[in-house]
């Protein structure tokens, strides 16, 4: 099978994940740490433990490569929500610059985890410009949508461009708004997971209005997210193959929208270690490369 990293919806092949035991390490680490992060409530480590196995276990069944992140000096909690710390490109990695400060030493991590397992680096976003890999969402192979968020400045976006542009890659900008403030978990991929070349797991009221009409232009069919089901991550959806979906249980009117469009749904229980610190499946895994 040919692959590439330029998809959000072919089938994974090769996937990066950071497990909770890795991420947490200790009920300890958790009461220190989950209220400046801004989680809900502080997330139960057994429970979190064996929500995770399960996670990873659905993953496994796809029968993708899964490489797992180690613990990490000096990272937080939020390590385990791997995919921000870097961008998937058939050029290399491109490794961020976190606008999270408590986060600012995953990419760090991430490099080194690259080299070791001989996957190529294309370049780093550096100071003063920062990128999360959840501001970032490939729509077709050669277009790049990139959030400018809290967590991704201009500067960021311009280092982005700088690397992708002269090999062929269009960046487009999705300008979203304040919502929540600065310490909110807000990402393009908090309102956007594409599951198909033409379909799209959507919550358009925080859709900038052309970038929502730019998907339609380009013939994306979008599956709407209600109100009640955005802050559990209906909109949080990874397509493990084309319109083969994993989802936080407990979002029935978004799953069956995602059934009524023809895809096959899993869901998971995620309420230790997503919905707690605000993280979907897109969130909890990197892929490296997905089949053509």
């Amino acid at each position: 099978m040919s692959h590439t990293a330029h998809s959000e919806f072919g089938e994974i092949n090769r996937l990066v994940i950071k497990p909770a035991s890795n991420a947490f390490s200790s009920d300890k680490k958790i009461a220190r740490e989950w209220q400046k992060l801004n989680y809900l409530k502080a997330p139960n480590f057994v429970l979190a433990n064996e929500e995770y196995e399960n996670f990873e276990r659905v993953l496994k069944d796809t029968g993708t490569e899964l490489l797992h992140l180690p613990v990490g000096e000096g990272l937080s909690i939020d390590s385990l929500y791997c995919r921000d710390a870097s961008v998937a490109t058939d050029f290399g990695m491109i490794i961020c610059r976190m606008g999270k400060e408590a986060r600012a030493g995953e990419p760090k991590a991430q490099k080194k985890f690259f080299a070791d397992n001989k996957i190529a680096i294309l370049g780093e976003i550096i100071a003063p410009g920062t990128l999360e890999g959840g501001d970032i969402v490939w729509l077709d192979n050669k277009t790049l949508a990139v959030g400018h968020t809290y967590r991704t400045n201009l500067e960021g976006i311009a280092q982005l461009k700088a690397m992708l542009e002269p090999k062929g890659i269009e960046v487009v900008v999705a300008e979203l708004p304040h919502y929540r403030g600065p310490s909110d978990v807000f990402h393009l991929m908090s309102i956007l997971s594409p599951v198909d070349k033409n379909l799209a797991v959507v919550y358009s009221p925080l859709m900038p209005i052309s970038f929502r009409n730019l998907l339609l232009e380009r013939g994306f069919q979008l599956v709407e997210v209600p109100e009640e089901e955005f802050d559990s991550m209906g909109c949080n959806v990874l397509a493990l193959a084309p319109r083969r979906c994993l989802m936080v249980e407990g979002n029935p009117i978004t799953e069956k929208r995602l059934r009524d469009a023809g895809c096959e749904v899993t869901t998971y229980n995620g309420h230790e270690i997503s919905v707690k610190g605000g993280g979907g499946p897109t969130c909890l895994t990197r892929p490296i490369f997905r089949g053509v």
